[in-house]
């Protein structure tokens, strides 16, 4: 059927009109809606405290604003600015695994309470088929490696 509706995916995420090197978003964008959660918090005193003989208006005002105050601060202080990409990422994992990396990939995750960036990078030597393949975690602060683990690749 002609008019059968189909799901698509927007123009911006579709990897077919790609062309160029992808960036990953830096953490540090959390800290504007820590701010605005902030301004809304003081939003919600404010509506409290003005209105305070309204019906409408209770305690459940300065109960909100608690929250919105908790995740404020929580999203300004997990907003790390990076600065380690990808691509230092995969240069620090080949030093890390010690051995010649062919096939790589890197993945940001978070770790932690307050959620710091981490690459997480899988590599397999550069032998074919592969005779290693390594795990590591990159610290995307400071470049130092969080974990790494290597054996032979059972494939």
């Amino acid at each position: 059927m002609s008019d059968e509706i189909r799901d698509e995916l927007p123009d911006d995420l579709n990897p077919a009109g790609f062309v160029g090197a992808y960036m990953f978003p830096d953490n540090s964008r959390r800290r504007w809606p820590g701010v605005i959660y902030l301004v809304l918090a003081a939003l919600c005193v404010l509506v409290r405290l003005g209105f305070a003989d309204s019906p409408i208006v209770n305690d459940g005002w300065y109960f909100a604003a608690g929250i919105l105050v908790f995740a404020g601060v929580f999203s300004i202080t997990s907003g790390w600015r990076m600065t380690v990409d990808e691509k230092e990422a995969l240069v620090k994992a080949q030093q890390a695994v010690g051995f010649a990396v062919g096939h790589a990939s890197a993945q940001q995750v978070w770790r932690g309470f307050r959620s710091r960036p981490t690459w997480r990078v899988l590599c397999y030597s550069a032998e074919e088929p592969p005779k290693d393949r390594g795990l590591v975690l990159v610290d995307a602060l400071d470049g130092s490696i969080v974990e790494q683990l290597v054996e032979a690749n059972p494939d």
